[in-house]
């Protein structure tokens, strides 16, 4: 069972940069502070350029930040070397993009086992049970053995969710994942997010430009020129 007495993230005066010590060195994140509790469901709004990306792939350990500490499940992240960030991501982040980013050349079931695969080599049956049940859970479990080009985007989307999920992660970063869906798939999708979040005590941080999608969200988090200025709870 997940520890829910502890954040899974914490934030603690971040800060990024690029083209330090150039002339046109630029500071993206000005003294981040944020915290994401095991149950939270919540939405990172902002307009474009405000560091979104930027953020989250810090959040991620895709990018280091330039200053600060981050805290991914109590662990402080900054002296870790890249072995140890990338089993830390690995083991505990999940990740949903709004291209899903399947290998073309593979089944559903062999996509959602990727992270195993590529961490332990090849998969062991109990983890290929887990994978039909994830798909099972995104209603797919009869296109097990298909080809991504043979599924619809919105069925492409939901292999994504399960792949995002075979890790059993603590923390589920969704990057504009219903950008490339209509209104009713993109409905669909936010739902699987939820059930997973309250089901499986995976706490998820979605980024949106979809008013829509943000106020369905328990918690705001407003992102303007690399600082919060807002974070509250959503009415209910």
């Amino acid at each position: 069972m997940p520890d829910y007495s502890q954040d899974v993230l914490r934030l603690h005066a971040l800060r990024k940069s690029y083209n330090i010590g150039l002339p046109n060195e630029t500071e993206v994140l000005h003294g981040i502070d944020l915290e994401i509790g095991r149950t939270d469901f919540a939405a990172l709004i902002g307009p474009s350029g405000s560091g979104k990306s930027t953020l989250l792939n810090v959040i991620g350990l895709l990018d280091k930040p330039t200053a600060g500490e981050l805290y991914l499940l109590g662990q402080p992240t900054s002296t870790m070397d890249d072995e140890a960030r990338t089993t830390l991501r690995g083991n505990a982040i999940g990740f949903v993009f709004q291209f899903h980013h399947l290998i073309q050349a593979f089944t559903a079931i062999e996509n959602v086992l990727m992270p195993l695969m590529l961490a332990h080599g090849k998969p062991s049956q109990p983890a290929i049970v887990h994978a039909r049940a994830l798909l099972a859970a995104v209603g797919l479990e009869k296109f097990a053995g298909t080809k991504p080009n043979q599924l619809s985007g919105g069925q492409q989307q939901r292999v994504a969710i399960a792949r995002a999920l075979i890790t059993e992660p603590a923390l589920l970063l969704a990057d504009e994942p219903t950008g490339n869906l209509d209104t009713h798939t993109a409905a669909e999708v936010f739902d699987l997010f939820r059930r997973f979040n309250r089901e499986f005590g995976c706490a998820v941080l979605l980024v949106t430009h979809d008013p829509r999608l943000s106020v369905a969200c328990d918690r705001t988090i407003n992102l303007v020129d690399g600082v919060i200025v807002s974070d509250a709870l959503n009415k209910t």
